[in-house]
């Protein structure tokens, strides 16, 4: 198998995302979840950078998001000129500790799996288990005790946003909020359907070459059947985003319910999308189309970041008695 190039991941994911980082700050990177417009222009902004390209998507996306974390929990205002990640996976094969010298000084010592952007990005937001909880810290990438590891990533789908392992050797942070604060607000859980919004737009990228066909009336019914069952689908995930936009976003509970409902719809989404333009179109664009074969594979990694059968059960144990009304 083999291995893809440091070039081809760090290299790509810089170029393309340095043009666009100080604009999605100036679109979408106002504090906290904003007003209703505020939030829609948010989405729909991702929608459009994963309608064009999934990594890059996902790149801004937590960009966006750093700044939103660091204006609700007082950390580091982001400036322009500066690129944020947020790396807060915590499997069971990494860990990372935060621990206070002697001068009050916070410093992070460990592995942190999953840290897209790892060469891109000059600033991180990282999660650490301290004596006191789990914490959010700031770090400055340039640190010399930043390691990010060799380029790992064997797949295709998302091989564009550098992921990578970090190691941090002794890294003074600084912390943002108090123990749990990053979990234990509204914000985690906006943040949550911004990273749907790129999916839906992964799936409306996908979906571009059915539209086409019909545009060029290539398409005969049963083509037009498959067209018909995506438009739904896509208008009906356009359509979530927007009432999760309208709604208040001051309670933690509503707030995870709506998430977990939005990004399961948006997710089935992607899904119809998939199936029903190769259902439509045969193996020619994945063969021809190289583009095409790209965005299949990076939405299928990157909706991944869902949890699949246990968000729907989460979203089911929220669920106290029967929602049926409108």
């Amino acid at each position: 198998m083999t291995t893809i190039e440091e070039t081809d991941t760090s290299q790509l994911a810089t170029a393309a995302f340095e043009p666009i980082a100080d604009e999605a700050l100036r679109q979408c990177g106002h504090p906290g979840t904003g007003s209703p417009g505020q939030r829609m222009r948010r989405w729909q902004y991702l929608y459009e950078i994963g309608a064009r390209n999934l990594d890059l998507a996902r790149l801004a996306e937590a960009h966006v998001d750093a700044a939103t974390i660091n204006g609700e929990l007082g950390g580091p205002a982001v400036k322009p000129g500066q690129y944020w990640g947020v790396w807060a996976a915590d499997p069971p094969t990494s860990f990372v500790e935060g621990i206070r010298d002697g001068h009050g000084i916070w410093r992070l010592v460990g592995t942190k799996q999953w840290c897209s952007g790892a060469t891109v990005y000059t600033h991180a937001l990282i999660t650490a288990h301290c004596p006191d909880g789990v914490r959010l810290f700031a770090v400055d990438c340039a640190d010399a005790g930043v390691e990010p590891g060799p380029p790992s990533w064997q797949g295709v789908g998302m091989a564009g946003s550098d992921t990578r392992t970090v190691t941090l050797h002794d890294v003074p942070a600084t912390p943002v909020g108090e123990p749990g604060a990053y979990l234990d607000r509204p914000g985690f859980w906006f943040g949550a359907i911004s990273v749907a919004a790129c999916w839906l737009g992964g799936a409306a990228g996908i979906a571009g070459p059915l539209y086409r066909a019909q545009g060029a009336d290539a398409l005969d019914d049963h083509g037009k059947a498959h067209l018909g069952a995506v438009d739904a689908a896509l208008a009906a995930s356009r359509w979530a985003l927007s009432a999760a936009a309208s709604e208040p976003w001051d309670d933690l509970a509503a707030a995870q319910l709506r998430a977990l409902r939005v990004r399961a719809i948006v997710e089935n989404t992607a899904q119809v999308s998939i199936d029903h333009v190769g259902r439509a179109l045969g193996p020619g664009p994945l063969a021809t189309d190289t583009e095409h074969s790209r965005r299949i594979a990076d939405l299928l990694t990157y909706v991944r970041q869902s949890h699949a059968e246990r968000d729907l059960a989460a979203l089911a144990r929220l669920l106290d008695e029967p929602d049926l009304g409108w």
